[in-house]
């Protein structure tokens, strides 16, 4: 490791203790942790935009560098939801694919940290199936009229844009009729309401468009083209070491409890660090840009379900234990979310097969 990466991880590392030491430790603190004045915080440390090019903003800064301050605000439980979609997607497809009045509009506010933006994607009847998502907008002059509605969508509840993937066409195979709007999400005609998930939590949210009048101008990159930028978008969900590290205090906290006189344990607590050695790896090989296209895959499976062998082997370990506060339980009961979240293990294996290894499509 580079003597100025560790210079950098010592410092987000500080900065992460502030942020739990003002504003509280948070299970899964990239999704839960919303915080305004910690997003500011980042930003004057140039913490948000660290991958962008300077032209909009960016530090211009190689992207292990972003892993490595991620990996040490996710383990330290730092509240960093509130910038988190901004700065990991939003961002880079708006300064990749959008025109320069969106990048003069919206940039500023989430290099600042003073704007949240969650992502209109999911659907109740779609699932993984981007394809087939039926939220739809239809050009009405200077506008597009949105009407549909959206599902898990974390952060709406606080947020002040939605990047929403919608339809805009029918014609010729479902992929290529959809598009991508900014939606400012003050604009009449939008509920949200949050979703409560089984530790408590909120930060998935429905949101319900009806007649929503949306700016032309909003539409990101080429009407009918956003199958392909939120391809792009995704790569950049799954290829980060979020769910990597997210219940590293609850691994650690269960090998203080860990009889490491029994067999079992000690064979789970190999695997697991293996594991995490290995994971971390592929994280860091693909912010390095060794990986192929669709790498981002394999990390997201990976990782996953690493993550859920620590939830397991922590339940098991620290027993009755684990059902005491609100991280632990919270951290062992989400467990079974993970391999769903973001992309289906089954899905990121079809992805693995046909698009890396070239094995024959699954019958579909």
């Amino acid at each position: 490791m580079r003597p100025e990466w560790e210079a950098l991880r010592a410092r987000a590392r500080a900065v992460a203790e502030q942020g739990v030491a003002a504003y509280g430790r948070w299970s899964d603190s990239w999704i839960n942790g919303h915080s305004k004045e910690f997003s500011r915080v980042l930003a004057a440390e140039g913490f948000i935009g660290m991958t962008w090019p300077a032209e909009f903003g960016g530090g211009g800064r190689p992207g292990i560098e972003r892993i490595i301050m991620a990996e040490e605000m996710i383990t330290a439980g730092a509240p960093i939801a509130a910038s988190w979609f901004a700065d990991r997607q939003m961002g880079p497809s708006i300064y990749t694919y959008g025109n320069d009045a969106q990048k003069a509009e919206y940039l500023p506010g989430m290099l600042s940290g003073d704007a949240s933006w969650c992502i209109g994607m999911s659907e109740p009847e779609a699932g993984s199936d981007l394809a087939a998502l039926k939220t739809c907008a239809v050009r009405d002059g200077a506008h597009y009229v949105v009407n549909g509605q959206k599902i898990w969508t974390s952060g709406a509840a606080s947020a002040e844009y939605c990047y929403v993937i919608c339809r805009t066409g029918s014609e010729g195979p479902p992929h290529r009729g959809l598009s991508e709007l900014i939606v400012p999400m003050g604009l009449d005609g939008i509920e949200v309401r949050p979703v409560r998930d089984m530790v408590g939590n909120s930060h998935f949210c429905e949101i319900f468009f009806t007649d929503v009048r949306v700016p032309a101008g909003n539409l990101v990159g080429t009407e009918g083209g956003a199958f392909k930028q939120t391809m792009v978008q995704l790569g950049y969900e799954r290829g980060g070491i979020d769910r990597l590290v997210s219940n590293r205090p609850l691994y650690d906290l269960a090998l203080e409890h860990a009889d490491l006189t029994e067999p079992r344990t000690r064979q789970e607590i190999a695997a697991i660090d293996t594991g995490y050695r290995l994971g971390r790896l592929m994280v860091y090989r693909g912010a390095l840009g060794e990986g192929s296209a669709d790498y981002s895959a394999g990390i997201k499976a990976f990782c996953t379900e690493h993550e859920q062998r620590v939830a397991q082997f922590a339940a098991r370990v620290l027993g009755a234990a684990a059902t005491v506060g609100d991280v632990l339980p919270a951290a062992i009961c989400y467990a079974p979310a993970y391999t769903i979240q973001g992309g289906t293990s089954s899905i990121m294996r079809n992805i693995i097969g046909e698009r890396i290894l070239g094995l024959p499509r699954e019958p579909r």
